[in-house]
């Protein structure tokens, strides 16, 4: 059997809404109601990101997301459209630039605040031999 990542917890002060607000960046489904009491994401076929609710303070985490150009001029542009700011580098000023020194496109945000999303079309980590 080939081992995927099936689903992973999000943290978040506010699970419906920012369930509803990377499900509408992403242009992917979401629900109000999962399993349990978790506001699920439907990445896709196999991925989920079920997003918690927390009053409590929460490590940032970094989540990136791989997709073909043509997905990500799309999802750049809701971005842009949402007024969502974003960066060219993971902790950087916010330069509303998009990164092209690993071979394709990368951009990053944090929408809701507390996370870091990235948005990428090459793997910098997975580099060809």
């Amino acid at each position: 059997m080939t081992i995927c990542l099936d689903h992973l917890i999000v943290p978040s002060h506010d699970k419906a809404a920012s369930a509803k607000r990377l499900a509408d960046i992403l242009g992917v489904p979401w629900s109000e109601h999962g399993v349990g009491p978790f506001c699920p994401v439907y990445v896709n076929d196999g991925l989920t990101l079920d997003f918690d609710e927390t009053s409590e303070p929460f490590p940032t985490q970094h989540y990136c997301f791989r997709v073909a150009p043509d997905e990500f001029d799309a999802i750049l542009a809701r971005i842009r459209a949402a007024g969502i700011a974003y960066r060219s580098t993971p902790l950087g000023p916010t330069d509303m630039q998009v990164n092209t020194h690993h071979g394709g496109t990368i951009v990053y945000w944090n929408e809701p605040p507390g996370h870091v999303w990235e948005l990428l079309t090459v793997s910098y980590a997975r580099q060809p031999a």
